[in-house]
């Protein structure tokens, strides 16, 4: 009997034996052909794994016959998921080519929710500018990060002087001033720096850029009701790097950086500095600048020091010189003229940086964060000098303590800001002294593996406009590992000031200073809700699809109104409401990528119960982008761009227009590499189909700026890594 037994238990293992089978493959740099190591290949049903080695080649043994899902993953390519039925028709070693990720985001840290989590495990919802979408960015305008930001959706920049270029951010439609724009988690471009920021801030030193629409002031305070933009700056790696630009323009502009990093064990730094200039340019031939003279020098060291184990410490300086005269280019040329009009703007900063961490033996993080800056502005046009200087300063104190399923931070911060007027209308100076207290408590919860929670709560005390209470709560929902909801909303607030879109216009002549017994806080609300969704069809096209719904309303915001011969900020009982969409789709095929962005915003204001439109907004915006790209060889892309017309402060509407780009870039190894653009080939200007001023030239009368006045710009250049 024992031996029919026996018998029978060889058959079996006989039998599971020849039911193994053996998957061999290689892992292959689709774009380079190089082989791939450190891939993981994993089957899901049977828990079974395989890395790579040095020749990309992998082995998965003891695979029972059947159907089965195989999963291959690495560190800045596209995951690869494809299915198999064992036994396979042949046993000969199969070829897996891997495609470089589409935008790197899945492996970026957010910075800007106050956490350390990857993008995708985030319940707020962040857009992250980075990688090489950032470069390309920095390659079209390296002097500044004006184009970088209006070609996002949901995003509009407004120009705020017909012959000064002086700009600002309008996030899903609302005024510049509601949105606060930071450099690591700190406030530096705020106030009265606001009307020149865009234009002052170079992008080459930027690692990434996160933008947060909606109300973000339970995370950073007052000023957040539109959004959040942070600029996040490059760190010492472990490899040297020492880089160089030089970019030159058809209208005449050159722009030189060059970025240093090191990180020396203890000690780190980091050196930018640029030198950007433009010249008089003026191509409507219309005696006025489209782009103004400008020379601008900027200096941003900065030093790393790992004192122990567990603390660090970042020190870090920004200095920046600018002088910029727009208005009659004979007169800016130096040529006589008689009566000339003109914009000058001399503007000086200088801000300090300091972050300090250190872990405690618990787990938990203490990190103390500190600026200071001073900004030192003056504006001058015919019979009016504008001057003063802004000090400003932000301090902050935090704890952080995370584990696997939760995520808690805390803090106290304190703001302080202060505008002292040198020149302008002696007899009501605009001068303001704002200081705010106040602490924060957040929390991320990972209640299941398909529920992420993030809620938080601020507490504000202003000294001028009381007490503000901040709840914010958002949610993630993520049925699928290809389908994500979240849900999101909270309160803001934002202290009055001078310093709008419409006050830079007028260059603050006869503005009358605001009185707090008179006016009050604005205060917010506003909820988004987005659906993001991929899809593969087949091994070689991924699409990508991501729409937002979104809804904000400020209570009784400041209108600037003319009394006489002077101008007003009053508060009279109303809303202004901002609503609409989002959509973004993105297709990947390859060596191709086709980007299409869709954004309707429908903003609106209501006083005493009227209910009018709001000026300057294009209501309905595509965003068009075709990219033909070779991995660290070369790049191709197209540009269109659309916006509906638009109501102007005058009651009348202006025109809808079109602007396509070209971008070409060309890299030889991995330290040089030369690209050439053609911006707004069609010569899109407002001077082409529309004015921009009333009146003489002596004596213009501008009107709103909503489409381009610069037109058909060529710019190239080379960029070169030394180290």
């Amino acid at each position: 009997m024992m031996k029919y037994v026996l018998a029978s238990m060889a058959m079996f293992w006989a039998i599971s034996a020849l039911c193994q089978n053996t998957y061999r493959a290689q892992v292959i740099d689709h774009e380079t052909g190089d082989p791939v190591p450190g891939a993981s290949l994993l089957l899901e049903e049977l828990d079974k794994g395989a890395v790579s080695g040095a020749d990309g080649q992998l082995t998965l043994e003891n695979i029972p016959n059947g159907a089965y899902t195989l999963e291959l993953r690495f560190l800045g390519y596209e995951t690869l998921r494809f299915d198999r039925t064992f036994p396979l028709e042949s046993g000969e070693v199969e070829i897996l080519y891997l495609h470089h990720h589409e935008d790197e985001l899945e492996e970026l840290v957010v910075r800007s929710v106050r956490s350390s989590r990857l993008i995708e495990d985030v319940p707020t919802r962040v857009e992250i500018i980075a990688g090489e979408e950032l470069a390309e960015k920095g390659n079209m305008k390296p002097g500044d990060i004006r184009m970088l930001l209006n070609e996002s959706t949901g995003i509009q920049t407004q120009q705020t002087s017909a012959t000064s270029y002086n700009s600002s951010i309008r996030i899903q439609g609302l005024d510049g001033k509601y949105t606060q724009l930071i450099r690591d988690g700190l406030p530096l471009y705020s106030g009265y720096s606001g009307g020149l920021s865009l234009m002052q801030i170079a992008p080459l030193d930027l690692s990434q850029v996160e933008v947060i629409k909606g109300s973000s002031s339970t995370l950073y305070g007052g000023g957040a009701i539109a959004g959040l933009v942070n600029l996040i700056s490059k760190t010492p790696a472990k490899e040297a790097e020492l880089g160089f630009l030089l970019n030159g323009t058809s209208a005449l502009g050159l722009d030189a950086s060059a970025f240093y990093s090191e990180d020396f064990g203890k000690i780190g730094t980091t050196v930018f500095a640029s030198y950007n200039m433009g010249t008089a340019y003026d191509p409507a031939d219309l005696g006025l600048t489209a782009i103004p003279k400008f020379d601008r020098l900027t200096l941003n060291p900065k030093i790393y020091w790992e004192i122990g184990k567990s603390s660090e410490l970042m020190v870090g300086l920004n200095l920046m010189r600018e002088d910029r005269l727009g208005g009659n280019v004979d007169y800016i040329k130096g040529e006589p003229v008689a009566d000339p009009y003109y914009e000058n703007n001399e503007t000086r900063r200088i801000s300090s940086q300091l972050n300090y961490s250190n872990r405690l033996a618990s787990g938990a993080v203490l990190t103390l964060k500190n600026s200071v800056s001073l900004y030192d502005r003056s504006m001058e046009v015919p019979d009016y000098l504008f001057s003063g200087k802004q000090w400003s300063s932000f301090s902050e104190l935090n704890f952080s303590k995370g584990s696997k399923k939760t995520e808690w931070i805390g803090g106290l911060n304190l703001w302080t800001d202060t505008f002292i007027q040198a020149e302008g209308n002696e007899n009501a100076p605009l001068d303001y002294d704002l200081n705010t207290f106040g602490g924060f408590i957040q929390n991320i919860w990972n209640a299941s593996e398909q529920w992420t929670l993030e809620s938080g709560f601020r507490l504000d005390y202003q000294e001028e406009y009381g007490l503000f209470a901040l709840p914010r709560i958002s949610a993630m929902f993520e049925p699928t590992e290809l389908l994500t909801f979240r849900l999101g909303g909270g309160l803001g607030y934002k202290p009055p000031t001078v310093f709008s879109e419409e006050a830079e216009r007028l260059q603050f002549q006869n503005i009358l200073p605001i009185d707090p017994i008179q006016v009050h806080a604005e205060r917010s609300a506003g909820a988004n809700f987005d659906v993001n969704y991929r899809l593969a069809l087949g091994e070689e096209v991924t699409v990508n699809l991501n729409t937002l719904l979104f809804m904000t309303q400020i209570q009784d915001p400041l209108v600037l109104v003319a009394e006489g011969s002077y101008y007003e900020f009053q508060q009279p009982e109303g809303i202004l409401n901002t609503r609409g969409l989002e959509l973004n789709m993105k297709w990947a095929y390859r060596d191709l990528k086709l980007f299409f962005g869709y954004t309707m915003a429908d903003v609106s204001q209501q006083y005493d119960g009227e209910l009018q439109s709001y000026a300057l907004v294009a209501k309905h915006r595509l965003n068009n982008v075709l990219m033909y790209e070779k991995h660290e060889n070369f790049r191709v892309g197209l540009e269109a761009y659309y916006y509906s017309p638009q109501l102007l402060n005058d009651g009348k509407t202006g025109k809808s227009y079109w602007i396509m780009g070209l971008m070409t870039e060309k890299s030889f190894g991995e330290r040089l590499s030369v690209f050439l653009n053609f911006e707004n080939f069609l010569d899109t200007r407002q001077t082409g189909f529309d004015t921009i001023f009333t009146g003489s030239i002596s004596d213009p009368q501008f009107r709103d700026i909503y489409a381009p006045v610069d037109g058909f710009v060529i710019n190239g250049g080379v960029k070169l890594r030394v180290l």
